[in-house]
């Protein structure tokens, strides 16, 4: 200050050393003037910095407002329960939505208050013991799948909880957080699939898994403790005709009803269904033969009853198979196959039986696998043949042949159809029999002078597996063979299963001209059925019926009844096995179409019946 006094003297000094003060009180009061104007600037800069911290005092509370009620919304939405308490005395001080559900009250209710003041005695016990061990050890607290006892939702649910420690800045306790979630569904979920993983579906019998696991946990205790025990094998008889006929919803009834009845019968023993018509029985340790068979022959005395089902009364059996422990096999592969091999034998002899397992089953079932195995061989080392049976007017005119495969074993010699075209069924191998059947029938048919007829049998499984129109196509077109020469033999099997596909098979094998025959007609349950959804070229009566012509009446009933159907329907029919003439005149005093049977010629080589095809010997032997 006094600086600037003497600067402003020194201003209004003359050269001769006068002060001129008009000119001093000037440069003085412009002084007070700028000193001023500067007091105001730092007042308005003082006042806009008090401004902008309380501006900015507001943004920050509000920001914190705005975090809280973030917070508080997340908390207050989150699907599972959670809640703080005091360290101190666990007593709550939040409480989320789904908490005050899961608890079933308000939490104006529990919120200040301890959980001796919410809870029954014996549960607040329980929850400030869990509280205290928190607090004292620091460590966090996981339950997982334990029943809680408290709150509407509480009772009889499963939760997983988790409670921890939260600290002050200090590292004093300060707060208990815990959150807990309902888990019930899920646990309930995952036994069901448990459950489902090994039980069946419709009968809720343990599945092939499930029986497996069993067997071998069974045969290491009985190795361990050298005890010996009974494996049953059962197979429904007659099953599937009945699901056939009435439906799947009623054989699902039925099956059921089946499983329950042998659950029922079994006193205990190890029951399951391991697939189709097929159920395994575990007996227990050290049971004696008799009372195994007393058992068997109970369940197929139960089986065998009528069991009514959805008002429908279906009757089916029961084949069982037995083999022991360690008598007939020492583990899980043997013993189940010779289970399988005494129930084989059961069925083959007759159904409705039970047969322990015999050594010469075992020799038994490895033919049958050996035969299997030859079957392959035949098809590459062309092994098989076809023969041809004449079929014939009722007058004794030729029309036709039948084209029947026959099997020369090299070892074994000429090997019955019946016993091994159902084995080239389960293999699958059919298929290329089959089509090997058809090839070389449609080329010696091609041949013939005469144009007769050839009929071929197809299997089901041909229709079910391959491009059967495809490849019936390319052998009419290979072998020359005019289609309505072609008949195709079926039987009601291949009708059966996915009717709606082989029905448009069929229908366009008959768009190429192909007749189609139907095979061994009233000897299954859905014949008549059939003959309305698809225009049948021609039924063919099966032999059993022709053969008990003169024996019983009903067989000539029988006959009478498909005759008279047939004309209505206007579809000729073949008699097969017909042997005798009286056989013969029946089927035309019944004006019987065709026949065909050892009466008119045995099933041989096309070399047999050169006449008949109209090829002479020379022209056959010079060709």
């Amino acid at each position: 200050m006094h600086r600037l006094l003497a600067r402003q003297i020194r201003q209004s000094t003359d050269e001769s050393g006068q002060v001129d003060l008009t000119k001093l009180c000037e440069l003085v009061g412009a002084a007070y003037e700028e000193g001023d104007r500067d007091r105001r600037r730092t007042d308005r800069a003082m006042k806009l910095m008090i401004e902008e911290l309380e501006q900015t005092h507001k943004r920050a509370e509000q920001d914190l407002l705005r975090a809280r009620e973030f917070l508080d919304s997340i908390i207050e939405n989150i699907p599972i329960a959670v809640f703080a308490k005091d360290a101190e005395d666990s007593r709550y001080v939040l409480l989320n939505r789904a908490g005050e559900e899961y608890y079933g009250m308000p939490r104006e209710a529990m919120l200040g208050k301890t959980p001796q003041q919410i809870f029954p005695d014996h549960i607040a016990r329980v929850v400030n013991e869990q509280d205290r061990r928190v607090v004292d050890s620091g460590a966090p607290m996981f339950l997982e799948g334990h029943l809680l006892e408290v709150g509407v939702k509480g009772r009889d649910r499963l939760v997983n909880s988790r409670k921890l420690l939260v600290r002050d800045g200090s590292g004093a306790p300060q707060y208990l957080v815990g959150v807990i979630e309902d888990v019930t569904e899920r646990i309930t979920n995952e036994a069901r699939i448990s459950h489902l993983a090994h039980h069946d579906a419709l009968t809720d019998l343990p599945n092939r898994s499930a029986f497996n696991a069993v067997l071998g946990e069974r045969l290491e205790r009985a190795q361990e403790a050298a005890t010996s025990f009974a494996v049953l094998s059962l197979d429904l008889d007659r099953f599937k005709e009945v699901n056939d006929v009435f439906g799947h919803p009623v054989g699902d009834l039925l099956m059921r009803a089946a499983a329950d009845r042998l659950a029922e019968e079994a006193d205990g023993a190890f029951v399951a269904r391991i697939g189709g018509d097929e159920f395994m029985i575990l007996m227990p340790d050290d049971i004696s033969r008799d009372d195994v068979l007393a058992l068997a022959e109970r369940l197929v005395e139960t089986i065998g009853q009528e069991l009514e089902v959805d008002d429908y009364l279906s009757h089916v059996g029961l084949s069982v198979g037995i083999a022991f422990y360690p008598d007939d096999g020492v583990n899980a592969a043997t013993l189940l196959a010779n289970a399988d091999s005494a129930l084989y034998r059961a069925k083959r002899e007759g159904r409705g039986r039970v047969r322990f397992f015999e050594s010469e089953m075992d020799q038994e079932l490895r033919d049958r696998r050996l035969l299997q195995h030859d079957l392959r061989l035949a098809l590459e080392q062309n092994q098989f043949l076809v023969y041809f049976q004449p079929q014939a007017r009722v007058d004794g005119e030729v029309i036709g042949f039948e084209a029947r495969l026959r099997w020369n074993h090299p070892t074994r010699g000429f090997v019955p159809p019946d016993q091994f075209i159902p084995l080239a069924e389960e293999n699958g191998l059919i298929v290329q029999i089959g089509e090997w059947v058809l090839r070389e029938a449609c080329r010696e048919a091609a041949s013939w002078p005469r144009p007769l007829q050839v009929a071929v049998n197809l299997s089901p499984i041909q229709f079910q597996a391959g491009d059967l129109e495809r490849s019936i196509h390319q052998i009419l077109l290979e072998t020359g063979l005019t289609p309505t020469r072609l008949e195709v033999e079926i039987t009601e099997g291949v009708l059966i299963g996915d009717f709606t596909r082989a029905l448009n098979l069929l229908r366009r094998l008959k768009a190429l001209g192909i007749r189609i025959a139907m095979d061994d007609f009233g000897t299954g349950y859905s014949s008549l059925s059939y003959l309305q959804s698809f225009p049948f070229d021609k039924i063919k009566i099966d032999r059993s019926f022709i053969s008990n012509l003169e024996a019983t009446p009903q067989s000539a009933e029988i006959v009478r009844a498909v005759l008279s159907l047939a004309h209505a329907l206007r579809i000729p029919v073949i008699a097969e096995g017909v042997e005798t003439e009286a056989q013969r005149a029946f089927l035309a005093r019944e004006a019987c179409e065709e026949m065909q049977g050892y009466l008119v010629g045995r099933p041989a080589m096309i070399e047999r019946y050169l006449d008949l095809v109209g090829v002479t010997v020379e022209r056959r032997l010079y060709a």
